[in-house]
């Protein structure tokens, strides 16, 4: 069966592209508020400075490293997703670090009520985003596809569908890992263990319901 790029595929395609930028926006955004990061970005970053390493360049070698197991494992879940997440979250990050510091000159040290500000509409869009990229039909990074591939391995057994606790259970050892380097954990850090996964499931199935339906359409 050969590849066809479609109006639809083409249309999910960019919403992808903008959802990992998006993504790399408010890892930059939450790194600033002081009060953590995402679980894998938590755990990149300590993983990163321990090295020496930016955080970019150090997310790309990571997400190689875990590509390779996915490849072996589960091919179907590497898409244009996995390289685009691989590629531009990161640097996404570092860029828009950049913008904020050079450009915007922000504070290195915001007060709280700022970096309350910051923090909900960032943590929101974050979550939103994720989500929307994970469920676009485009493969998904490494780090999450560990999650489903892992997920999937239960279902197949058990016929219960356990993503919401897997991911949880990964995401908090990604925490863990970042407390012991030092990453960006805070109590951000603990609402995206809490929150992703189940905002992924739910978001997953409401996208399947609505295909179901525009099937039953057609």
């Amino acid at each position: 069966m050969k590849f066809k790029v479609t109006r639809d595929w083409l249309k999910s395609f960019f919403v992808m592209i903008i959802a990992v930028i998006v993504m790399g926006m408010c890892v930059s955004l939450l790194v600033m508020c002081d009060m953590g990061t995402d679980p894998c970005s938590a755990m990149n970053y300590g993983i990163s400075h321990k090295l020496g390493m930016s955080f970019g360049n150090y997310q790309l070698l990571s997400n190689f490293v875990l590509l390779i197991l996915v490849i072996i494992f589960e091919k179907k879940l590497i898409g244009t997703g996995t390289f685009g997440n691989m590629i531009l979250v990161g640097y996404s990050a570092d860029f828009f670090t950049w913008i904020w510091k050079e450009v915007c000159h922000v504070q290195e040290q915001l007060n709280l009520s700022t970096r309350i500000a910051i923090l909900i509409p960032a943590l929101i869009l974050f979550i939103l985003a994720a989500a929307i990229y994970m469920q676009s039909g485009h493969g998904t990074a490494p780090y999450d596809a560990v999650s489903f591939l892992i997920s999937d391995k239960i279902e197949k057994h058990s016929g219960k569908n356990m993503f919401r606790i897997v991911r949880i259970v990964y995401d908090l050892a990604a925490t863990c890992i970042g407390v012991i380097t030092g990453g960006e954990v805070g109590v951000i850090t603990i609402l995206m263990v809490i929150l992703l996964g189940p905002t992924v499931d739910l978001l997953g199935r409401l996208i399947k319901t609505r295909r179901a339906v525009e099937k039953q359409a057609l």
